[in-house]
């Protein structure tokens, strides 16, 4: 199982979009829905804050954690897909090369964002 430095970088870019996508990304909050509730609170300077609540029980309980917290969250999207491009490489590598292409554009645009 020798992996090159390159697909190590895709991998991990890879990793970052597809963790971006189930933690954050609102195309995805029918997901999140599903085990996370949010709770929004005005605090004493009367800005609103969400928590994010994981909902009860054993299953939902889990992936509600798991969801919200990004780290948990890209081990396990990192053990899938290196466990997909292992088992799986011609059929990974295209789903790949496009997670990684597009955090590659998300990390550009939060860098422009942050000058502009």
């Amino acid at each position: 199982m020798d992996i090159t430095f390159l697909e190590l970088i895709i991998l991990g870019l890879s990793t970052f979009r597809l963790t971006r996508l189930f933690v954050f990304d609102k195309i995805t909050a029918f997901v999140r829905d599903i085990f996370i509730d949010e709770v929004e609170e005005v605090d004493e300077k009367g800005q609103m804050d969400i928590y994010l609540i994981p909902k009860q029980g054993l299953i939902k309980g889990f992936i509600g954690e798991l969801l919200s917290c990004y780290w948990c969250t890209g081990v396990w999207a990192s053990i899938f897909l290196c466990a997909f491009y292992l088992l799986f490489p011609a059929i990974a590598l295209p789903v790949l090369l496009v997670l990684a292409v597009s955090g590659i554009a998300a990390i550009i645009e939060t860098i422009l964002q942050l000058w502009l």
